[in-house]
Order: C-alpha cells, then sequence, then structure tokens
C-alpha cells in the first residue's frame, strides 16, 4: 500500500483519494512557504506524459494583485483570491519538437535512437493530436497536484469557470500553448459540501466491451 510522505505527514494514498474534495472556501491570510510550493511541484513533475515529452506547464500564482486579476476573470469567485496559490495548468501543443532529444538524454543510445524520430513522426502535421496531448497529460498532472496537496494537509478546488482569454491574457498564454484549467490551492475555512451523488459502478464501468 502507498504512502505519500511530506516532512513529517503521513497519508495513505487511498486516504488522499477518499478526503481530496473541491472546497470553496480558504483561509486568505495563509500563506505556503516557498518550499510547501517547491515541494508540490517536484511531486507534480513526476507526472506521466506520452513520450515523455512533459508538455504541461504550470504558471504559480502567489501575486495578490494578479489573483485578483483572475478572480474577476473567474466570475468573482473568492476561491481565487483567497487560497494561498492559484495554479494555471497549461500545454505546450509544440513540445513534441522543441529538442526532443533531451527527454530522452538519460536513456541508452539505442534507445534514444529508436524512440526520438518516432516522437515527430507521432505528432507532426496532427493539430488536433498535439491539443488532445496537451489536454491529457494536463489533466493527468493537474490530479497528481490535487492529490499531493491533499497529502500535504492542503485542499484544492479545479475550475474552469473562467474566461478563457481574459485569463490568456493575464498570464501572457504564448500563441502555441493551450490553457487546461485552473487550480487553486490552500487550507480551508469550511469543508467541502457532502458528495452530491455518485453513480453505481455498474453503470460507469464495463469489462472487455460496453
Amino acid at each position: 500500500m502507498s504512502i505519500i510522505l511530506i516532512g513529517e505527514l503521513f497519508m495513505n494514498t487511498l486516504d488522499a483519494i477518499k478526503e481530496r474534495r473541491s472546497v470553496k472556501h480558504y483561509d486568505p491570510h495563509h500563506e505556503m512557504t516557498t518550499e510547501e510550493i517547491n515541494t508540490l511541484l517536484e511531486y507534480t513533475l513526476l507526472s506521466p506524459t506520452s513520450f515523455n515529452i512533459q508538455n504541461w506547464r504550470f504558471v504559480v500564482v502567489k501575486d495578490p494583485a494578479v489573483k485578483e486579476e483572475l478572480k474577476a476573470a473567474s466570475f468573482n469567485q473568492a476561491q481565487v483570491s483567497d487560497a494561498s496559490i492559484v495554479i494555471l495548468v497549461c500545454g505546450d501543443l509544440n513540445a513534441w519538437a522543441k529538442e526532443p532529444q533531451r527527454y530522452w538524454k538519460n536513456a541508452p543510445e539505442q534507445v534514444q535512437a529508436q524512440i526520438v524520430p518516432m516522437i515527430g513522426g507521432f505528432y507532426q502535421n496532427n493539430p488536433q493530436l498535439q491539443r488532445d496531448e496537451a489536454m491529457r497529460s494536463a489533466g493527468i498532472a493537474g490530479q497528481t497536484i490535487m492529490l499531493t496537496a491533499k497529502a500535504m494537509g492542503y485542499d484544492t478546488c479545479p475550475m474552469i469557470g473562467f474566461d478563457s482569454t481574459k485569463v490568456a491574457q493575464i498570464i501572457n498564454l504564448p500563441d502555441d500553448y493551450v490553457l487546461g484549467f485552473m487550480i487553486v490551492v490552500g487550507k480551508a475555512l469550511k469543508p467541502a459540501r457532502d458528495r452530491a451523488g455518485q453513480l453505481d459502478i455498474s453503470e460507469v464501468v464495463f469489462f472487455d466491451h460496453f
């Protein structure tokens, strides 16, 4: 059974999954330390990506003024300004073409020779796949952020309720990047509401075929 260890805090991975909830109310006076933020991101960077292209990009917003801008672009949802940090989970659409050999620099030469040429052949001239891949990677990384934060004693809320054009302008999103979603991280003032309703496993899980 997996254990997540952060400093002196232990949390079973399965407990982190169960206890992770989308919290809306945060202590606006709490600040995460630089060490805590770095730890959160170091674990996040262990998230898998196809061909190891590491196409996720993260904008961590700590500045209260920038958080206020993001709040205004998020229909004035208080958690954006009250949470300790806001993380914009983005994707580099062209990561596959940007010196792809560096993604395999520690692999044996014969592995590099086999894998690296495959990357371009897989993604080139396929913008839909490039976007799909960026979104897949963003989703996986986002879940890593939320589970790691929970293990560290923090709460989170993934968000899509914002004006993506305005948010892109605020963070100076490059033209060849895509904005996935936003995650706020902080100390909860109020717990999340009870789970609204889970579908039965028989309705969503199928074996071998539908």
